[in-house]
């Protein structure tokens, strides 16, 4: 019964929109009436300032990493608990109850995630957005390729089996999510990030 709570909770706290709260908070423009649409720290960077979406980027992080803390802290012996909650926070982003199940992409979700899971995976997988971010300069280029690497580069850390699984799941959605992004990436229409 606990676990079930557990869950709704993460599903809840990561349908919190952090990215309009933080635009509403400023007085700048609806983040889904502008730019892409999203309600991601891209497009508030976008549409409201730097500032805005370095805020976007913590409030999102903080969503997925305060219910995978929350599952090791009820059951530290058992890791596919924490690997569900933060699973249930990363679909309430994508999906959140408080927007008619229309959300963001989930990638500052999953960085928070996983930085409670597996630290030195995100440690790496930072290092690698960072690298792609320098080079092409697009950020979908840079989460896709973090997404698909990060399953891979925690099992070759050696984390519990069950991280590995949250994480090849959130790389799925991940793709699904940015589904126009890779149109748009096809058709070399993508816009840079700077």
């Amino acid at each position: 019964m606990t676990i079930f709570f557990l869950l709704i909770a993460a599903y809840l706290a990561g349908s919190i929109p952090c990215g309009i709260i933080v635009s509403k908070f400023l007085g700048t423009p609806d983040p889904r009436l502008q730019g892409s649409g999203n309600i991601g720290a891209t497009n508030i960077s976008r549409v409201s300032g730097k500032k805005a979406g370095l805020i976007t980027l913590i409030g999102d992080a903080l969503k997925g990493a305060a219910p995978a803390l929350a599952g090791i802290l009820l059951a530290p012996d058992t890791p596919y608990i924490a690997g569900l909650a933060g699973l249930a926070a990363f679909i309430g982003h994508l999906y959140p109850v408080f927007l008619g199940f229309k959300g963001g992409k989930g990638i500052a979700t999953a960085l928070g995630i996983f930085l409670i899971l597996t630290p030195w995976a995100i440690a790496i997988e930072i290092l690698i957005f960072a690298i792609i971010m320098l080079t092409v300069r697009i950020v979908s280029v840079g989460s896709l390729t973090a997404a698909l690497s990060l399953p891979v580069c925690i099992c070759l850390l050696s984390y519990p089996k069950t991280y590995v699984l949250s994480a090849l799941i959130i790389a799925i959605l991940t793709i699904y999510k940015h589904r126009e992004n890779l149109k748009r990436l096809v058709e070399g229409q993508e816009p840079k990030f700077f």
